[in-house]
This record gives C-alpha cells, structure tokens and sequence, in this order.
C-alpha cells in the first residue's frame, strides 16, 4: 500500500516539474517573440532579417547534428540550392509570386537532401561527414560551371514582388514580418519534431544506435527523414535569404558555410532548441562588429579561436551552460 503511495507521489511530483518547465517555456517564448515583434522599430530590419534566415539554417542543421548525431559537412549545399532556385525563377518568371518561388526553392534542396541522404545516411562518423563534404563540393563546381547563376559574379537583382500578389514585399518591415513569421513556425515545427515519439528515437539513435537497432528500429530511415527534413529547413533559409538581399552568391555554396553553420550551432548550444539561435545571432554580430573596424582581415582567425574555445572549455555552447549553471543552482 505505502509502496503504491510512493509511486503516486513520484508521478505527481514528475508531472509537477514538467508543467513548471512548460510555463517557463511559454514564458521565455512569449519574451522573446514580444522582443522579435518590437526589434524592427529599434534595429536596421535587413540585419535582422539576416539574423533570422542564418538563425533558421543553424535550427536546420541542429536537428540533422544536435538531435541526431549526423555531422554533416554539406549543409551549405541545400542553402545555395534553395537561394538559386528561387532567384532564378522570380528573376525570369515575372508572373510567378514570392512564395511560390520560396516553395519551388525548398522544394529542391529536399530532393537534394533525399539524394544525399541516400548516398551518404548507411555511412557513421567521419565517414559520413567527408561524403556530405564531397557532394556539397559537387554542387559547388555546378554552381560555378552554370550560366544561370552567374558564376562568381553571382545572381543580382533578385525581385521581393508581392505576397500572395497583395503584400509589397519591397517594404522592408513588410519583408521583416514574413520572415519572421515562417521563422517561427519552423522553430516551433522542429519543437514538435523533437518533442514527438519520432523526435525521441532520434535522441536514441544519436545516443546508442546499436541498441535502437535491437529494439527495432529502422534506424536509416529515420536518418534519412531528418536529413530531408533538415534539408528543406535549410534550403528555406536559403531562398528567403536571397529574396531579402536579392542576391545569391557562391558564398553561400563554399564549404566555409557549411563550417559557418556549425559554429553557430556548437556556440549557441548543440542539442537545445535555443541554441543555435543564440549562436547564428552571436556569429553574425560578430562578423558584421569586426567588418567595420580594424580587424576586419583577421575575422576568419578570431571566428577559429571561439571555435576552438567553444570546443574546449564550453562544449554545451551559451544555452547549454546557462541550462547547467540553472538545474546546479535552482533546481
């Protein structure tokens, strides 16, 4: 009977520390969107529409990396993909509206992920992120080679055109809101990704593959539905990257990016909801502090220390060890 009473009591209390944790959520959520709303009125809109498209790329790549344990060196691919396809298409369909342009770009870096996926997913380790590395080059060399997209010149004057044919996007606090509204359904589709049976397994399978296979599991099938998945994310972030700066440019193909990306992620917090965020809006303030001032050639040394850094000293990134010191000292 006491054994019984035990039992209650320890449920109760599990379920009290989880509705105390989803209010503190919500709390932290409701902030920060209060924040993002109001940020336009006091911030240059494009940087932060800037901050959000690399912010979307870094929660992309989370997934595939922080929640999956996939470490892939490609990922800059599906963000050149997704921004190429769109530019090219509002750029020489005039009839064709922003967010089908936006769609047929996400759409194209999915297949492109699918492609990936299937050559590279029965890989581990190493292994696996050298292949992702190899065909991200492959697709580099295409982008150089095509004449659609301007070799090194790049794709330029790219047009926002109108919502739905109503919103001029041309406005930058208009461009601003939409961005920021396809941010946040993305950001809270990856919570309920990760908070799903399916996102549980992906947790298994990133913690103990091996023992994820005994249970049963079709281990490479879920890998290769969150490489998809984290390819459309990215592909996204691309092609509203290059609707915002109407421009797409190989910078964005180049292997640098792909490293970019997982700086954001390592410095933000690998493996937390909020933590590439943080880390894609620490490096892109960074970048653009150091780009004005007398540093501005030693900006790829400086962005390595922090790496190196971060990888030392503070492995669980900003949000990580916020989340450390807060369960050592409340509880």
């Amino acid at each position: 009977m006491s054994q019984s009473f035990d039992s209650s009591n320890v449920r109760k209390a599990i379920l009290d520390q989880q509705k105390s944790q989803d209010r503190r959520k919500m709390l932290l959520n409701g902030v920060l969107l209060l924040l993002l709303l109001a940020a336009p009125f006091a911030m240059y809109p494009v940087f932060l529409m800037k901050i959000l498209c690399f912010a979307l790329f870094a929660v992309a790549f989370n997934l595939l990396f922080g929640f999956t344990g996939l470490l892939s060196f490609g990922h800059a691919a599906f963000l050149a993909s997704g921004g190429y396809t769109t530019g090219y298409l509002l750029s020489n369909y005039s009839g064709l509206t922003t967010e089908m342009g936006i769609i047929a770009g996400t759409l194209v870096a999915t297949l492109l992920g699918l492609a990936f996926a299937l050559l590279s997913i029965r890989r581990q380790g190493i292994y696996f992120a050298m292949v992702t590395l190899a065909l991200a080059q492959l697709v580099y060399f295409f982008f150089v080679q095509s004449a659609f997209t301007g070799g090194e010149d790049g794709m330029h004057g790219i047009p926002r055109g109108h919502l739905f044919g109503l919103i001029d996007l041309s406005d930058n606090m208009n461009m601003y809101y939409f961005v920021l509204t396809v941010f946040i359904a993305c950001y809270l589709l990856v919570q309920r990704i990760v908070s799903s049976p399916y996102g549980q397994v992906l947790k298994a399978i990133k913690q103990n593959e091996p023992r994820a296979v005994s249970l049963g599991y079709n281990v490479d099938r879920y890998k290769t539905l969150a490489f998809v998945i984290s390819a459309a994310l990215a592909g996204l972030a691309g092609s509203m990257k290059s609707v915002v700066f109407q421009l797409a440019s190989l910078n964005d193909a180049h292997w640098h990016m792909s490293g970019e990306v997982i700086l954001m992620t390592l410095v933000g917090g690998m493996g937390t909801l909020l933590g590439p965020v943080i880390g894609a809006t620490f490096v892109v303030n960074i970048e653009y502090q150091l780009s004005q001032g007398p540093l501005r050639d030693w900006v790829d040394p400086i962005l390595g220390g922090i790496f190196v850094l971060t990888v030392l000293a503070f492995r669980s990134g900003i949000v990580g060890e916020i989340q450390k010191f807060m369960r050592k000292n409340l509880g």
